[in-house]
């Protein structure tokens, strides 16, 4: 196999970074990992082994496990960015000083508008490198890890669209990143990768529906135990956000299409059937406590910045800001006050037309 990159750094060791990482290193390529928590790779710092069971069956061995982000970027063709959205501006600033000019940065997956706010930190930042920065719709693998340095692989997207900020950079990523994993295709333009943040409309409802079950401790299948009140109401939240979608132009996948693209194969028809009966999410448990990414992560970096973009188009999206304003309740946060808005996203002030142009 030609692998046109050899180097690739991941930031971020958590199940997502986890496989990412040790998948690539077992495709042959110089992977190193960071993490920014010592703690989270200390067990396999000096063995640097990645093990991937599941789906894949596979033990990799990292070129460098390390908490120095220095170290690890330094070189590298590829920095692939695995951190909770809510983290991505902090990372920014991280970087900024360290990048270099023609290295490629994936925020994997952006959620909603994550290039946008990284590219705006950058600017900010006054990072004058020459560097593509690009973000994917979701994770290539549906993936737990509850041991550190050993991912179970649940399921792999078959269609993964990815983009640049700006979108005639989206080319030169591609070839980069699609021979490392040949699920990734070509989106028009970061709106369609962030208005496409499936998780954004299926995680709140499922948790706020069960937050009872999950305050008491009860073990449940997030995914498998579904109900179709619960599908119901995320039919509705994703009617919201393919309103948003037409509002700039664009035609979005709805929910139950995205499944059956990324995951395909399934003879089911409804929304909770394809749910409750897709291998990738049968055995994934619910959180145990209510301070979750699935709040924390979902609410202010996908439902609020697709509020506030409907808002500028003149739209409303009801049911999506009730979600943000429950959440927020059961957390003590406001997060429309500390979420991903147009002035994180480098967009203050503008019109659908100017957004547009800017993509």
């Amino acid at each position: 196999m030609h692998l046109p990159c050899q180097s690739i750094a991941v930031i971020g060791a958590g199940s997502g970074g986890l496989a990412t990482a040790g998948f690539l290193a077992s495709l042959g390529c110089d992977v190193r990992l960071f993490n920014r928590t010592p703690a989270r790779i200390q067990s396999f710092l000096a063995s640097r082994r990645i093990e991937l069971n599941g789906r894949l069956n596979v033990v990799a061995e990292l070129a460098l496990v390390s908490s120095d982000l220095r170290k690890v970027v330094r070189g590298a063709e590829i920095i692939i960015v695995t951190v909770t959205a809510d983290a991505h501006g902090d990372m920014a600033m991280s970087l900024a000083e360290l990048l270099e000019d023609d290295q490629v940065v994936l925020l994997h997956p952006g959620r909603t508008g994550g290039a946008l706010e990284f590219k705006s930190v950058l600017q900010k930042m006054h990072c004058r490198k020459h560097v593509r920065i690009a973000e994917s719709q979701s994770l290539v693998f549906a993936c737990r890890s509850n041991t550190p340095g050993i991912v179970t692989i649940i399921g792999q997207k078959q269609y993964l669209p990815i983009a640049a900020f700006p979108r005639s950079d989206t080319d030169e990523v591609l070839k980069r990143l699609a021979p490392l994993f040949p699920c990734m295709v070509k989106a028009e333009n970061v709106l369609q990768t962030s208005f496409e943040n499936i998780g954004a409309v299926l995680h709140p409802v499922i948790f706020v529906f069960n937050m009872a079950a999950i305050k008491r401790g009860e073990s449940f299948h997030f995914y498998r135990d579904m109900t179709v009140d619960e599908a119901a109401v995320i039919a509705k939240v994703d009617n919201e956000r393919l309103t948003l979608g037409r509002a700039y132009g664009m035609e979005l996948l709805s929910i139950t299409e995205w499944i059956r693209k990324s995951y395909p194969g399934s003879p089911q028809e409804t929304l909770c059937d394809l749910v409750r009966s897709n291998p990738a999410y049968a055995d994934i448990i619910a959180p145990t406590a209510i301070r979750s990414r699935y709040l924390f992560e979902d609410l202010p970096m996908g439902l609020v910045p697709f509020c506030t973009m409907a808002a500028i188009a003149g739209i409303r999206l009801p049911l999506s800001a009730s979600l943000v304003r429950l959440g927020g309740a059961l957390l003590g946060e406001d997060y429309f006050a500390s979420g991903r808005t147009p002035d994180r996203m480098g967009l203050a002030g503008l019109d659908i037309t100017t957004i547009l142009e800017k993509m």
